[in-house]
């Protein structure tokens, strides 16, 4: 059997306003029924407070009306034996006179009776770890958005990067994007905006680097260790003509 409350306060929560209804049976049986309009600002929630707590309520319910819910359910929160949050959909399915009532004092009247039910509102804890967690997955994924928006802007441009780097936001990638974007060309150049000029000393290194992967430079040997050639073979046309030519290889 359903436990009907004596002191409940319906709230219709809005962006700017929340109006709160008292709903408060005496003892000889009659409904005293108390409404005030209150702002959603810090004051406002403070009076709001006050006037509950002088109509002596136990039990607060209000709809859950996008995230304009949080600031009053948050400013409520652990005054009251019962702060209910209750789902709009499961508030309008409720049978009644629903239109000639306002949401406040329908809300009031029908969680007096029980016939709605509160939602799950997990403690401050589990709240502010979920916010956290939600904020970081939040940040994660617009990261990656970011860096796909990076390689298709390379890929249209036709620098092939993540056909030579690992991934697009390596730390060589990034040495190269910024690179590019302070102009800088060939790779063995400092960059103008200053940050390269230790690059012009380690030139020489840098060269020996590179000249270690190509092929070995023929150098001109001395006479002393010069290979001994073979004779080339005598044109004979040539030769009979008394001519001593030899026919190029």
């Amino acid at each position: 059997m359903k436990r009907i409350r004596d002191r409940v306060a319906g709230l219709d929560v809005h962006r700017d306003t929340v109006v709160a209804c008292c709903r408060v049976v005496d003892p000889d049986g009659e409904v005293e029924v108390t409404k005030q309009s209150f702002a959603t600002t810090r004051k406002g929630l403070g009076e709001l407070a006050v006037f509950l707590s002088g109509a002596a309520v136990t039990t607060v319910a209000m709809e859950a009306t996008g995230v304009y819910w949080r600031s009053p359910y948050y400013a409520l929160e652990g005054m009251f034996d019962e702060l209910w949050l209750c789902n709009a959909q499961h508030v309008k399915n409720v049978p009644g006179r629903k239109s000639d009532l306002s949401d406040a004092e329908w809300l009031a009247d029908v969680a007096a009776h029980g016939m709605v039910r509160p939602s799950f509102v997990p403690p401050p804890e589990i709240r502010e770890l979920r916010e956290l967690t939600r904020y970081r997955k939040t940040q994660v994924d617009a990261r990656a958005r970011e860096i796909q928006r990076l390689e298709k802007v390379l890929q249209d441009a036709g620098i092939k990067l993540t056909s030579v780097a690992s991934a697009v936001w390596s730390v060589s990638s990034r040495e190269i994007i910024e690179a590019l974007i302070s102009g800088t060309a060939d790779p063995r150049r400092p960059r103008p905006d200053g940050q390269g000029q230790d690059a012009r000393k380690d030139r020489p290194a840098r060269r020996g680097a590179v000249g270690s992967l190509r092929r070995p430079s023929r150098r001109r040997l001395p006479p002393d260790h010069r290979p001994h050639r073979l004779p080339r073979p005598l044109d004979r046309d040539a030769h009979r003509g008394g001519h001593d030519t030899a026919r190029p290889f």
